[in-house]
């Protein structure tokens, strides 16, 4: 069940991270007033995942890559977390839709542009988009954590990892371009 657990649970977990996103004024499933702390705690969860795809498919190589992107995702969330810390001072909430409402007569893409360039960056790197696939490289580490899952459990993987891809498009332009 180890094995099954690591893909299985990292996209339950990636898909779970949308019920705070707002689709417009009136379609959320949970309105909640701590969503951009939701979503940062779900993203934060998948690291734990990764570790136990890694550990769970018992090869040395796939650890390593495990390691290996944790330590990436680490770094890079403490930026996005630095980041965000400024948009909630700009809007005075942790609430997605509040956050949409202050930015009405200028988004914070134009007030905070260095802080969304350094965004975007950092949510590349976070979702190992090139030129930050070095956790997977695979001359390397042989595809990194996901080496010994095939079929469904690499579709798996590769379906959370693409849903937090498309996530953190939707979180940058909540934050930065006014929903």
């Amino acid at each position: 069940m180890l094995f099954f657990g690591g893909p299985l649970i990292l996209l339950i977990l990636s898909l779970s991270a949308w019920f705070v996103i707002p689709f417009n004024n009136t379609v959320v499933v949970a309105d909640i007033n701590i969503g951009i702390l939701y979503v940062f705690m779900v993203s934060s969860l998948n690291t734990l995942n990764i570790i136990v795809a890694g550990w769970s498919s018992n090869s040395r190589y796939a650890f390593l890559g495990a390691l290996r992107s944790i330590a990436q995702v680490i770094a890079y969330e403490v930026v996005i977390g630095i980041i965000i810390i400024n948009i909630i001072v700009l809007s005075g909430s942790l609430n997605f839709l509040k956050i949409v409402w202050s930015q009405k007569d200028l988004w914070y893409a134009f007030v905070l542009w260095a802080q969304f360039f350094l965004f975007f960056i950092a949510m590349l790197a976070e979702t190992n988009r090139h030129p930050f696939d070095l956790a997977e490289a695979e001359s390397e580490l042989v595809s990194g954590y996901n080496v010994e899952h095939s079929s469904v459990l690499f579709a798996l993987f590769f379906l959370s990892e693409y849903a937090n891809i498309i996530l953190l498009c939707h979180v940058a332009t909540i934050l930065f371009l006014g929903g």
